[in-house]
């Protein structure tokens, strides 16, 4: 079915209760037309990125030995943290998210190289070639270890309303102890990709799968040491994000478009789906410690509670996180004693 002018069919239907509105690219949707970024045509010259990831947890890189990956077949060129112009950093908020490793590797998956080469699956072959040498270092892989180790990414913060003490201590019941939800990956439809391309002056334009434009503008020329004039994204549909491409685009955005302008050629970064989940941050995983104060028909009437969230190693956006995890732990209820 084609639909000719969604516009005047939702105004049509803006002021009757019960009739859902259209998507505005539903017909796209169904007759699988819609353009995302993978669909774009590629432009003369077209390289592809494929990253080559740390495999530990956390250690000191003694030697990345990368003759090899140089050597593969297809390879055009291999960049390290060396190879980026300006500030090596893809965090939102805090400057604590390397682009590449610089020395030392935070997470199992974390990119330490970027192979460009003339297809994807050259790019990809080709990262799995490289030598490294790690000193391993001591690794905090649980919320509870970083908790006991005051290994925090951001201040603590709370919230407290009331007396929670003398609550919990006057309540006929109490109930005590902990429980753990794990991480949660966003699995979007369309994986992370960018694709870049090098204009005159320096700059760069960039089709880029992410929730936040305006945000891959500034890191990106952050990057490059340019202006953010210098920068255009472009983002017409994402396939997903459901927060997975607010911030985590970001890396992707930036390596594609060191390498555009250093090679002076079109280059795309699309992430295998096992590469995605290995790089990418998740939600949160949480663990509670909570102490609740009852009534014997079951109202709550205090509360203690301690959550800890798995951030990782970095800040990312673990403060707004933890800021809403705070503010919303009592859901739609009122409860006048709490901490």
């Amino acid at each position: 079915m084609k639909i000719d002018n969604i516009d005047h069919l939702n105004t049509a239907t803006a002021r009757r209760v019960g009739v859902s509105f259209l998507h505005e690219s539903a017909d796209l949707h169904v007759s699988g037309t819609a353009t995302y970024t993978d669909d774009l045509p590629e432009l003369q010259g077209t390289a592809h990125i494929a990253l080559g990831m740390s495999e530990k947890a956390h250690a000191r890189l003694l030697e990345v030995d990368l003759d090899a990956v140089r050597q593969a077949p297809g390879v055009i060129a291999v960049l390290t943290v060396a190879d980026i112009p300006a500030a090596n950093n893809c965090g939102p908020i805090l400057h604590d998210d390397p682009i590449l490793a610089d020395g030392v590797v935070h997470y199992f998956g974390q990119p330490i190289f970027a192979v460009i080469a003339k297809s994807h699956d050259q790019a990809r072959r080709a990262a799995r070639l490289g030598k490294i040498t790690y000193e391993e270092l001591p690794a905090i892989l649980t919320p509870q270890e970083a908790k006991a180790a005051n290994a925090g990414v951001l201040p603590l913060m709370s919230l407290k309303q009331g007396d929670a003490k003398q609550a919990l201590e006057s309540a006929p019941h109490r109930l005590q102890g902990t429980f753990q939800c794990n991480g949660q990956e966003q699995f979007y439809l369309e994986g992370q990709i960018s694709y870049a391309v090098p204009k005159e002056y320096g700059a760069v334009h960039i089709w880029c799968s992410t929730q936040h434009p305006s945000e891959m503008q500034q890191l990106v020329a952050h990057c490059l040491g340019v202006g953010a004039h210098k920068v255009h994204v472009e983002c017409r549909r994402m396939g997903g994000g459901f927060g997975g491409k607010e911030s985590q685009s970001a890396l992707y955005a930036c390596v594609a478009s060191v390498a555009a302008v250093k090679l002076q050629r079109p280059i795309k970064l699309r992430l295998d789906r096992d590469d995605d989940f290995m790089i990418t941050g998740k939600r949160h995983g949480f663990y509670y410690e909570y102490d609740i104060g009852y009534d014997d028909e079951g109202r709550l009437l205090g509360a203690r509670l301690d959550m800890t969230a798995n951030s990782g190693f970095s800040a990312d956006l673990s403060g707004p996180v933890a800021t809403r995890a705070i503010c919303h732990f009592d859901n739609a209820y009122y409860l006048s004693d709490v901490e």
